[in-house]
């Protein structure tokens, strides 16, 4: 009793229950907080640590930022502290603005993904992308049998090609309009009848539920605005003993590869991608490291499976 009145307590302040509301639905950096409810970083950090205190909110650092969101074992059940906090700020004149700033900020995470492969598109096969060890995947997987392939955040979709030789059918799944248009193009000139492109968010695909066999991540994950939701909704999409497998990076702390490559996540440890895949219902799950670059800075990428 004496942990849930404390956790009351805490959150019968209204910035804290602002926080709390905003992080409901995304983790946040301090840096992305500031901007949606207009406070200074001190005062921010000085709440957080006491809903950390509370016990309702943790933290993870990646690189030089801090990412918060709710403790998924918290003090109070989530039933019940969504109920505490919808109607902490039912009467906050912020929360609405709140809830714009939010979207703007999710947008712009968004936003810069899609600018950064819609200028790539066209040369994707010529640049750097770190920890391209996909293409020793790919071959290996030409060995499966014919079945229904997603390939989520495909780029142009050179693994989506190389997959349609062998599979029934593959779709190939980006953000980017560039790179789906450039893509399609690549498909029809190699006469890939059974390879689709679609523009979509690796959060929400568009793909029919249990309709796939294999889900693919390959160094995707990283650009997903929550790698938590995209995992579920690869789950949704895979039919029953269908299998998802996730090619990333291993997290390092290159922090210039947020600009250089937009990349959202400076990749995943080990037991980030286990808890992922448990999280979204996945059994058999299996995680290792595949490769690592003999330059620096030293990327390495790990592989990771499941079975739903």
């Amino acid at each position: 009793m004496s942990s849930t009145l404390n956790s009351l307590r805490t959150l019968s302040d209204r910035t804290r229950a602002r926080l709390m509301h905003i992080l409901q639905a995304e983790e946040l950096s301090v840096a992305e907080i500031q901007e949606i409810l207009g406070m200074g970083q001190s005062r921010i950090s000085t709440h957080l640590a006491q809903l950390k205190r509370a016990g309702l909110v943790q933290d993870r650092r990646v690189g030089k930022n801090i990412y918060y969101c709710w403790t998924p074992a918290g003090p109070i059940k989530e039933p019940e502290l969504k109920s505490i906090i919808r109607l902490a700020v039912a009467d906050l004149p912020e929360s609405a603005s709140d809830q714009l700033s939010l979207q703007h900020v999710i947008a712009k995470r968004k936003n810069r993904t899609r600018e950064y492969f819609n200028k790539l598109a066209g040369k994707f096969g010529r640049s750097y992308c770190p920890g391209r060890s996909w293409q020793a995947l790919a071959h290996l997987l030409l060995m499966l049998p014919a079945i229904d392939v997603a390939d989520l955040g495909a780029g142009e979709g050179t693994l989506s090609q190389i997959l349609a030789k062998n599979a029934r059918k593959v779709i190939a799944i980006d953000i980017s309009e560039r790179m789906v248009e450039v893509g399609s193009q690549l498909a029809k000139e190699q006469g890939l009848t059974n390879l689709e492109y679609r523009i979509g968010d690796l959060e929400e695909p568009p793909i029919s539920e249990n309709s796939i066999d294999l889900a693919i991540f390959s160094q995707a994950l990283h650009h997903a605005n929550s790698p938590q939701k995209a995992t579920a909704a690869a789950r949704r999409i895979l039919r029953q003993g269908g299998r998802l497998v996730i090619l990333d990076l291993l997290a390092h702390g290159f922090e210039q590869a947020r600009s250089l490559y937009a990349d959202l996540w400076l990749g995943f440890s080990e037991v980030e991608l286990v808890r992922l895949l448990d999280q979204a219902g996945f059994r058999e799950n299996d995680v290792h490291v595949v490769s690592r670059e003999l330059n620096s800075p030293y990327f390495q990428t790990v592989l990771a499976t499941g079975v739903k």
